[in-house]
């Protein structure tokens, strides 16, 4: 077992956050596009381009912008979303309907699609960092609020056996900022909060871990292409065995300069 120092702190494991800092979610127009394509439905370059501005300001996408505005008979059901499937498919198909589409079926299309794994991207460094994690004992876990099973998703990113605990907000009835979401994850992976780390991008969920005592590092939530080195930086500092002799670790943990994190986008 190696930890990883981060700043003053060492941790022996580590958790992420899914949506933003591991993988991101297509754009909202291949979104409707791929959508459109499977359902062999036609429309035209105009009311395409407008439908998926509609969509994006509306934040229909799970994973995408936020809503610019939410309905007032959607406030709570927006908070509560990630609480189980049936909420969340409710909360974001009804967010989807504000925008007049040509079929009634597009809707729950809409949303089915964002669960495939073809709607999903990892960050360029996702997988050598989760692979440097695994090949030097460090176990982690994905702590996620989220509406619906995001394995089937890793699995077919190839990301699957380098993660030993997924623990999400739909299975287990409550939601990051709440303590016991990171407390869950920290005792799957056998590892203090005090020697555990959490890397997330939003500031108001994923610093809940820092209320058990874990070290918090944030990434910032952008499209794939724009951030190619966020987790190396968020994870930056010396791997360590436990006398303290510094254990090369390659490439992925090697120090970059840190990123603040933006507002973020969606839930994850």
């Amino acid at each position: 077992m190696t930890t990883l120092q981060s700043g003053a702190r060492k941790a022996s494991a580590v958790m992420f956050d899914f949506s933003g800092t591991l993988m991101r979610v297509e754009p909202v127009a291949d979104w409707l596009m791929g959508v459109l394509t499977s359902e062999g439905v036609e429309m035209s370059p105009e009311r395409f381009g407008r439908c998926a501005q509609l969509l994006e300001e509306a934040g229909a996408l799970p994973g995408g912008p936020n809503p610019r505005e939410i309905p007032e008979g959607l406030r709570e059901s927006w908070e509560t979303r990630d609480l189980g499937a049936r909420q969340h498919r409710a909360a974001y198909t009804s967010l989807a309907r504000q925008v007049p589409l040509p079929e009634p079926q597009l809707y729950d299309a809409l949303y089915d699609r964002h669960m495939s794994p073809d709607a999903w991207q990892p960050y360029p460094d996702t997988a050598e960092v989760l692979k440097s994690l695994h090949t030097h004992g460090v176990p982690v876990a994905v702590v996620s609020n989220i509406g619906w099973d995001l394995r089937p998703v890793l699995r077919a990113h190839g990301l699957d056996p380098y993660i030993s605990a997924h623990v999400l907000s739909c299975e287990q009835g409550f939601q990051k900022p709440d303590p016991r979401l990171f407390r869950i994850a920290c005792e799957a992976l056998a590892s203090a909060p005090e020697d555990t780390l959490m890397v997330g991008d939003d500031e108001s969920t994923d610093t809940g871990a820092a209320r058990i005592g874990c070290a918090v590092r944030m990434v910032r939530h952008l499209p794939v292409d724009e951030r190619p080195a966020g987790l190396r930086s968020a994870l930056e500092g010396a791997w360590r065995s436990r006398d303290g002799a510094r254990e090369a670790a390659g490439d992925v943990m090697t120090a970059g300069r840190g990123e603040a994190a933006p507002e973020p986008e969606g839930a994850g």
